[in-house]
């Protein structure tokens, strides 16, 4: 008989959070092997290259597929982004008919949740980077977040990501 290994993770999401309610919250996503994709950092700055121009069209692109997200600071590094995103629960009915409504067992994700807004994301620059380049993984398995629970922490962070070119030499992603 056959043994079959079962991978089992460890979430490093909140135990028991909603990740679909309405809230703020700080979103890392990096990519494989933290590969330098998305371009370079220039006099503090970074210079987008083609992947990460994509990579910005399709984050700037959330709120069309998701209508309860309203996006907030953000920022593209060569390979990483940092993002704010706010789930928000004002939504007309013209745009909760938009809304994916049907959890499939398979996936176990809920529709709506932070979880599936990165999906869709990764997807999103996952499917152009296959069609257009000879890149087949572009990103780490996973992501980072941070429920933001308060106005000190969300300018705390908005901060962080804000300077985050400024000070990419010492920056936890570089390598």
């Amino acid at each position: 008989m056959k043994k079959t290994t079962i991978h089992n993770r460890r979430s490093i999401r909140l135990k028991g959070y909603d990740y679909s309610r309405e809230g703020l919250y700080f979103i890392t996503i990096c990519t494989n092997n933290r590969a330098h994709l998305f371009g370079f950092i220039y006099n503090q700055q970074l210079q987008l290259s083609t992947i990460g121009n994509i990579v910005q069209k399709c984050w700037e692109e959330i709120p069309i597929h998701f209508p309860n997200v309203i996006l907030h600071e953000y920022v593209i590094m060569p390979n990483h982004i940092h993002g704010i995103v706010e789930i928000s629960s004002k939504l007309t009915p013209d745009n909760w008919l938009m809304l994916p409504h049907q959890q499939h067992d398979f996936q176990k994700m809920i529709p709506r949740s932070v979880a599936s807004i990165v999906k869709g994301f990764k997807i999103g620059v996952t499917k152009w980077c296959r069609n257009n380049t000879k890149i087949n993984t572009v990103w780490q398995r996973n992501y980072y977040e941070h429920i933001i629970r308060n106005e000190p922490s969300y300018h705390t962070i908005t901060r962080y990501i804000i300077n985050n070119p400024k000070k990419w030499n010492d920056d936890c992603f570089f390598n």
